[in-house]
């Protein structure tokens, strides 16, 4: 299966692993290795600031994971494409790459790794607006009850623009990447190239419906043990069989024993069944 982001159900699978793991514990030191790693402030300002910092929690935001400190201060990171968190001991064999170490007053550690170094963190002051990560230009959130059939077809209901990319833009809809829009499409029954603005009512009211029921299923799916994350170094998700079209190109289609087929849109590929996804009627 080719690389790609971790999408919402992953970093909703980092969150709940690390966040019970880091809660309440006081960073006695901040070590980073490579300073374009923190996008803001400079990383030794970074470094400063974090010492002696207790933390309170961890929350998701489409892709992106934040860990507020009590102080009020936040560090928001985004893993990009290769980025990975771990919990050890102090002791545990550290991963190539590693990028950033906090080291605890408990004797653990929390480690980012990040092999094609494209992850960034950033810290925040209390009251401090983050207009620099990009997650204020977030759309809603595939859980919010406001992602109805009408707020998909406000945005995109008028635009030529296949249905797949229309997915992938995270001001609309957060948080879902190349896997996650193949699958909701299939599980809505929408061709991935349909122009969003062929999209018929059921249809969007199908697709409304399938965004937050197939991310409710892979997050549940990909649940692990923090034991089970350490030994697999973060990179063992448990969904991945449960995939039905996304990794499937040239297999029988779960459903109707069709071939999936493989396509590039907007520069991405997707994989489909062309029984179960029929086209629309040309524009």
């Amino acid at each position: 299966m080719e690389k790609t982001m971790p999408e919402l159900p992953e970093v909703e699978t980092i969150k709940q692993v690390i966040e019970p793991q880091i809660r309440g514990c006081t960073i006695e030191k901040a070590v980073v290795r490579r300073p374009d790693v923190t996008a803001y402030p400079a990383a030794e300002v970074f470094c400063e600031r974090l010492a002696g910092q207790k933390i309170g929690g961890m929350e998701r935001r489409g892709k992106f994971l934040a860990v507020g400190l009590e102080s009020g201060d936040t560090v928001v990171l985004h893993l990009r494409m290769t980025g990975c968190l771990l919990v050890t001991p102090a002791g545990y064999p550290e991963e190539k790459h590693t990028h950033i170490v906090w080291q605890f007053n408990n004797g653990r550690e929390l480690r980012f790794s990040d092999p094609r170094r494209f992850g960034r963190f950033w810290l925040f002051g209390k009251g401090e607006s983050d207009r620099q990560s990009g997650r204020d230009r977030l759309g809603l959130e595939p859980f919010d009850p406001r992602l109805t059939p009408a707020y998909l077809k406000a945005f995109f209901g008028k635009r030529k623009k296949a249905i797949k990319e229309c997915l992938l833009e995270q001001n609309v809809v957060a948080g879902i990447g190349n896997i996650y829009s193949d699958e909701i499409l299939f599980a809505a029954g929408i061709d991935p190239a349909r122009p969003a603005c062929g999209l018929q009512e059921e249809e969007w009211e199908r697709l409304a419906a399938a965004i937050p029921e197939r991310l409710a299923y892979f997050i549940e799916k990909n649940r692990i043990l923090p034991e089970e994350y350490l030994e697999t170094k973060g990179k063992d998700y448990r969904n991945t069989p449960f995939l039905k079209v996304y990794g499937h190109a040239g297999e029988p289609c779960l459903f109707c024993g069709g071939l999936l087929q493989k396509r590039v849109i907007g520069g991405r590929s997707s994989v489909y069944c062309p029984v179960c996804q029929k086209a629309g009627a040309p524009l």
